[in-house]
Formats: C-alpha cells, sequence, structure tokens
C-alpha cells in the first residue's frame, strides 16, 4: 500500500466520523425539537435519496476530475450541510417546519456523501491491482466502521446532557455564537472533523487515471447510467456481489435505527447509551471486515455467501436477552457476521466493475442499488413504527428477511454455477 492509499483512509475516516456524529445529533435536535418518533428514520432516508436520485450523474462527475479533487468539493457540500442545521430558527420565520428543516440539512449532507462515494471506493481500483483489493477494503471497511463506532459515540457523549452544559458554559469574548441548545453544540463540535477531512482530502495525489471526456448531457448520462447498471447486473459474478451489498447495506441502515429503538424499549437506555450499543456493533464489523480482509482472498469470495444468512438468525436472537455481558456479545457477533461477508462481496463487486466498466460508473451503479435498499428498507421500518409495532416483532421480521433473502441468492449462485464456470473470471485484469 501506498502513502496515497493512507491519505484516502484518513480523508475518509474524518469525513465518514463527522456524518455518523452528526446523525446522533441531528437526532437529538429532532427530540429538542419535539419531532414525532417516525421521523427519526426519516434522516437516514432523506441521506440516502441523493445516492439514489444522482446516481447517473455522481459516477461520471468522479471520472471528469482527480478523485482527491472531487472528494474535497463533495466534503465541503457536507460542511454546508452541517451548517444549514444552525438555521433553523431562521426558516421557521419562513413559515417552514424546523423539522423539515433538520431533515432537509442531512439530506444536503446526504448530496455530498453520493458524490463523495464513487470518488473514495473508485480510486482504489487506480491506485492498486485486483490482488490487493480484498485486503484494500478489509482497511477501508475497517477504518469506516471504526469512524461510525467512534462518531456515533462521540455524537452520543457529545449529546450528553452534562457535556452539552459544558460546551455551553464555554464563553468565547466579544463573540456571541447564537449557540442555545445541546445539539447545536455538538454539531458545532462535528463541523471540526468536516474540516480535517478537508485537509486530507486536498493531499490525495493525482493517480494519473484518464477516463474518456465525460458528457454533460443529462440524457445521454442517464442512458449511459441505464447501460452500465443492466451490464453490471447481467455479469453472473457482479449480480451476485450487487444483490449481497444491496441487502447489507440496507439491512445495516435499518439496523441502526432497530439498535436504537431497542436499547430504549428493552434495555430502558437513553438516547446517549443506545448509541453506545450502535458503536459496539460497529466493532464487530470491523473485527468481522479485519478477519475477512486477513484470510479471504478475492478468489474465494463466494464462499462467505451463509455467513450472511447466520447473521439474520444472530439478529433473531435479540429479542431474548437483556442480560448485558450476552447483550454486548451478541451484538458484536451480528457486526462481525456482517462484516466478514460483505467485505469479500465488495471486492469483487469493485473488481468485476471496473473491469467491465470504469472506477466512477461501477461505484454509482452500486450505490444506486444498495441506497435504494436503503430507502425502501428504512421507508417499510418507519410505517412499522408509525403503525406502533413491537420492537421484537420487527427484530424477528428483520431477521428472517435477511435470512430468506441470502439463501435466494445462494441459489441464484449455483444455479449460475451450474449453467457455466464464472469463477475464472475472478482476478483477470482490465483489457
Amino acid at each position: 500500500m501506498n502513502r496515497g492509499f493512507y491519505t484516502v483512509m484518513a480523508a475518509q475516516f474524518f469525513s465518514s466520523l463527522a456524518d455518523n456524529a452528526l446523525l446522533i445529533a441531528a437526532i437529538a435536535l429532532l427530540v429538542e425539537l419535539h419531532g414525532p418518533a417516525w421521523m427519526t428514520p426519516l434522516l437516514k432516508f432523506f441521506f440516502t435519496v441523493s445516492y439514489v436520485v444522482l446516481a447517473a450523474f455522481v459516477g461520471a462527475f468522479a471520472d471528469s476530475l482527480p478523485k482527491g479533487k472531487v472528494m474535497f468539493i463533495t466534503n465541503t457540500i457536507k460542511i454546508s450541510g452541517c451548517a444549514l442545521m444552525f438555521f433553523y430558527d431562521a426558516f421557521a420565520l419562513l413559515g417552514i417546519s424546523t423539522h423539515f428543516v433538520v431533515l432537509a440539512s442531512y439530506a444536503v449532507v446526504g448530496l455530498g456523501a453520493a458524490a463523495y462515494s464513487p470518488a473514495k471506493y473508485g480510486i482504489l481500483t487506480e491506485m492498486l491491482p485486483p490482488q490487493k483489493l480484498v485486503v484494500a477494503n478489509g482497511w477501508i471497511e475497517g477504518l469506516t466502521v471504526a469512524s461510525i463506532i467512534i462518531g456515533t459515540m462521540l455524537g452520543g457523549a457529545l449529546v450528553n446532557p452534562r457535556v452539552s452544559a459544558l460546551l455551553l458554559s464555554v464563553d468565547i469574548p466579544h463573540i456571541d455564537t447564537g449557540i442555545d441548545t445541546g445539539p447545536e453544540a455538538a454539531i458545532l463540535v462535528i463541523s471540526v472533523f468536516y474540516l480535517i477531512a478537508a485537509v486530507f482530502n486536498l493531499r490525495i495525489p493525482d493517480t494519473g487515471a484518464k477516463y474518456p471526456e465525460q458528457t454533460r448531457n443529462p440524457v445521454i448520462m442517464v442512458k449511459d447510467f441505464v447501460e452500465c447498471f443492466v451490464v453490471l447486473w447481467r455479469d453472473k459474478l457482479g449480480q451476485i456481489s450487487l444483490a449481497v451489498t444491496t441487502l447489507f447495506w440496507g439491512a445495516g441502515a435499518t439496523l441502526q435505527f432497530i439498535v436504537l429503538r431497542w436499547a430504549e424499549h428493552q434495555l430502558h437506555m437513553p438516547l446517549s447509551q443506545g448509541a453506545i450499543l450502535q458503536g459496539i456493533v460497529a466493532v464487530g464489523v470491523a473485527l468481522g471486515a479485519v478477519i475477512a480482509g486477513r484470510t479471504v482472498p478475492l478468489k474465494k469470495s463466494l464462499q462467505v455467501l451463509p455467513v450472511g444468512a447466520a447473521m439474520g438468525f444472530a439478529v433473531m436472537a435479540l429479542i431474548f436477552v437483556t442480560w448485558m455481558p450476552l447483550v454486548y456479545f451478541l451484538i458484536v457477533l451480528v457486526g462481525a457476521l456482517a462484516g466478514f461477508f460483505v467485505v469479500p462481496m465488495n471486492a469483487l463487486l469493485q473488481h468485476r466493475g471496473h473491469v467491465l466498466l470504469s472506477a466512477g460508473h461501477s461505484i454509482a451503479v452500486q450505490n444506486f442499488n444498495e441506497n435504494l435498499n436503503i430507502l425502501l428498507m428504512l421507508a417499510l421500518y418507519a410505517l412499522m413504527i408509525h403503525a406502533n409495532f413491537a420492537i421484537n416483532t420487527i427484530i424477528v421480521l428483520f431477521g428472517v428477511f435477511v435470512c430468506l433473502t441470502m439463501m435466494m441468492v445462494i441459489r441464484l449462485h449455483k444455479y449460475n454455477q451450474s449453467r457455466a464456470d464464472s469463477l475464472h473470471l475472478i482476478g483477470i485484469e482490465k483489457h
């Protein structure tokens, strides 16, 4: 691994850390503004919309400039969304709901993240040969999950009443910050981490990778995206890895909110403590990601498929536990199973996408599928909360869905292999 790779990791770490800390702070701000419970998962929904709506355009944008520059521009958009959260009172004077302002602000952060993603993953295929992609993804996913752990815990700590009181007590002479609440103080601290990410973005080297000049005609861009979408889904390896990563990210986003609500209702934990449980799930994901990166070569990536079904059963076991040591063990196990099966799948998908398409376009197709599933699963979760489903019922339905979907993917892979062997395509270079 070269120095540029580690610079990408640092930039990704701080930007992702801020995203996750901001989610907790935004939840706390909604609570402060007396937002209804069903609105909380809509934060992630609004964050994710841009990944789907802009999927046809962000890949071309990522391939039109050096990817370090793309990451800097899109990180600046995230900073703008973060800053927008401070102005909910001003928008209220215009008759705009304060709840909607919080959601819209996080949607702007999501806009930056949607354009950031093809660059951060696409640059890996420009920097590294195929045989290093699983290891690189193990590092990236492990570090991303570490940023989720630290970011979620940071967000939980910053909205803790004691910490909020301490932050609000800081007096800056001759400056009226206009910050009056704990969530606002937390958001101000979080903005610093976006600025740190921006510094690392500026230090990412140009890999020298050049792509054909990208069209600016939206009709042609949508047509190109649809063609890339079809190519990746028709590929026998691409469709399996795409199905698995699509399931994982939809399930993972929903699991974030399930854990918070389960901690509140079954373990009687406030938001600041429930956020710690979210972080513990991420510890497991990081552990599984690192183990996969060290033990699963790209050629054997498809052998991890059954682990995905096992994760569904582990999630369902949550309804039976209240003893905290067992709670921690089970939550780490769920995360570890998730990390272990998604990292090889992610590497395989990046490899096939790079061979068949281009770095930016393949990641854009991946993001479209994954985030469309996030939208669907979060919408279903919000509807179940609105309909007053018990949290244990939601957990069982969630676990059954994951198990059945993974079993269908395994059957599809076996069927594909029975018709023609595609495993020999793993590891070939792009021509």
